[in-house]
């Protein structure tokens, strides 16, 4: 029987290896179809909150969603326009802002001449080159345009997802074999997810709000676009912070010099402390934590996936394999393994409370 283990979990191993290495072939090969219905599952999670409200408010199912959808095109339009308006104008300045960059980089090239240095146009443009995060923030919106081009047929999915979600749960309990033992988990990880995603989402949208009106008060251009960018990365913990940052910051220094582009840099650094530091640790606990080395490892794993898109969710679609770990004693380990030094202080006191219940009072 000894002799036999080892083979077996070989096997077992590159069987599952296998699998794992096909899934990833075929979610490859569907990434467009993929892309759209997680833009949707992502809308419909959101979505599902106030449906699940008037439903209890006893509104019928059929018109909490077509409330709840009409509120989203509006929302989704509006922020279009708005959003579309400052994209174009971004880029129909950004030709003049490169050529500011090139002003600036020129006079910081004679301006170490004059102290000695010698710096070559190679090193100067390739190295030290702002108009190549410009560059490369345009055409991050123009791929999210493109990755929107499906509006409809998402907003159609998330119809059909939310006018499916009231009746989805006795389906479940008529598919469980134990629905009295399974039903409890799987009702505890949609809670989950559904508290996280709405969760976030309301603080990255106070943050962009934030960021925008901090940015008007500077007199950086285009607030309302890096507010929405700030929205979007924001999404990723600490990584997508900065990452948002570094374009208005630029910016502001080159339309208005140094001094603005210190207070755009402090008042990114403030909004993201207090929200990222204070707020969302209260409001949401520390058990929807990862550790830094996963949240960099699922951004690249998701993001090479999936695209952009998948780069933007990587966070939400890991904390949902997480929850998912963590709601079955079996592959509690690996929740442990995703998660953060403070995420594992929580899930001991949660495990110890699970014991106590299960011995009962004494």
């Amino acid at each position: 029987m000894i002799e036999q283990s080892g083979p077996g979990r070989a096997t077992r191993f590159i069987i599952t290896a296998a699998a794992f290495v096909v899934i990833l072939w075929g979610i490859s090969l569907a990434q467009p179809v993929l892309i759209s219905f997680l833009v949707a599952c992502f809308l419909a999670v959101i979505g599902s909150v106030p449906v699940l409200w008037m439903e209890r408010k006893g509104i019928p199912s059929v018109a909490a969603v077509l409330i709840v959808m009409a509120s989203m095109v509006a929302l989704l339009v509006g922020a279009g326009i708005v959003v579309g308006v400052s994209l174009n104008s971004f880029s129909e300045a950004l030709p003049f802002y490169q050529s500011r960059i090139h002003d600036l980089l020129v006079g910081f090239k004679a301006m170490l001449a004059m102290r000695g240095i010698t710096i070559t146009d190679q090193v100067l443009l390739g190295y030290i080159n702002p108009a190549a995060v410009m560059n490369l923030t345009a055409a991050l919106f123009t791929a999210l345009s493109s990755v929107l081009s499906n509006t409809l047929l998402i907003l159609f999915t998330v119809t059909f997802i939310l006018l499916e979600a009231s009746t989805f749960p006795a389906k479940l309990r008529s598919v469980l074999d134990k629905p009295q033992a399974d039903f409890p988990q799987f009702t505890r990880f949609v809670s989950d997810i559904s508290h996280y995603v709405v969760i976030k989402t309301l603080l990255n949208l106070t943050g962009a709000v934030l960021i925008t009106i901090w940015l008007s008060i500077v007199g950086v251009d285009f607030p309302v676009l890096w507010g929405f960018l700030a929205f979007l990365l924001h999404f990723i913990p600490g990584l997508g912070s900065i990452l948002a940052a570094v374009p208005p910051v630029i910016l502001a220094f080159i339309q208005l010099g140094g001094g603005s582009a210190l207070l755009t840099a402090g008042g990114y650094v403030a909004i993201d402390s207090v929200l990222g530091n204070i707020v969302e640790p209260r409001i949401m606990g520390r058990r929807f934590g990862l550790s830094t080395l996963v949240v960099f490892v699922s951004l690249i794993f998701w993001g090479s996936l999936l695209g952009l898109v998948g780069a933007l969710l990587s966070v939400p679609l890991t904390i949902s394999l997480k929850l998912f770990c963590e709601s079955n004693r079996d592959t509690r380990w690996l929740a442990v393994l995703l998660g953060s030094e403070a995420s594992l202080r929580s899930e001991d006191q949660t495990v110890d409370s699970e014991r106590e219940s299960e011995r009962g009072p004494p």
